[in-house]
């Protein structure tokens, strides 16, 4: 079987798994965006406090408080000193690099055994050249999502599609990369990405899913 791979690379960051540290109500930055709102237009969480995104999301309607981690801050002018001290001539600070996103999409079978969430030899190799490409850039977050493809029970699939992509981000740990910064989730058989009437369809739906955002140095 060929393993999937997608690249895909944005112009800013996206992610959804660095929740709030304080729950407050949370404007989405325009209505009807790509957060589940009320009536108010605040924002809906889930149970842990994260907030709740649709399919719809693009890093256009990232908020702080729902997506602090990939939302970039201004810098902010240095005050002018007070009269009748003349101000200094104002220093343009430089351009901060920009955050981009890449998404490597990897077939689950190019990780794991069938029904399995333990690492193939083949599957650590993949890994290892993401983690050596992860330390040229000043990474935000790593997040992985893993699918099912429909056979088996929704809540079996759910907890299969959790495991797998819990053991990438202890692989990527093991390889150096910060534990706060890999987020894990689980769609099980909820987000197919191809017919699963068809055995090729259902190949392509078992994947595993591995986002990262960061910045990289400007030359």
């Amino acid at each position: 079987m060929k393993n999937l791979v997608k690249l895909v690379i944005a112009a800013s960051a996206v992610a959804s798994f660095a929740a709030s540290a304080q729950v407050t109500d949370i404007k989405a930055a325009t209505p009807n965006s790509a957060y589940v709102q009320d009536g108010r237009g605040v924002v809906a969480r889930n149970s842990t406090g994260l907030c709740w995104r649709t399919g719809y999301w693009t890093p256009a309607d990232a908020v702080p408080g729902c997506d602090a981690p990939l939302v970039v801050e201004q810098p902010k002018a240095a005050p002018a000193p007070a009269a009748p001290v003349a101000a200094p001539a104002p220093v343009k600070p430089a351009p901060a690099p920009a955050p981009t996103s890449e998404k490597v999409t990897f077939a689950a079978s190019a990780l794991f055994d069938f029904d399995k969430a333990v690492l193939k030899p083949e599957g650590k190799s993949h890994l290892d050249e993401m983690a050596a490409k992860l330390k040229s850039i000043n990474l935000e977050v790593v997040i992985a999502v893993g699918h099912t493809d429909s056979v088996g029970s929704d809540e079996y699939n759910q907890k299969l599609s959790v495991r797998r992509a819990e053991a990438v981000k202890a692989y990527l740990v093991s390889k150096g990369i910060e534990a706060n910064r890999v987020y894990t989730e689980g769609k099980g058989k909820k987000q197919p990405v191809a017919d699963n009437k068809t055995a090729e369809g259902r190949a392509k739906n078992r994947r595993v899913e591995i986002e990262v955002v960061g910045t990289r140095a400007v030359k």
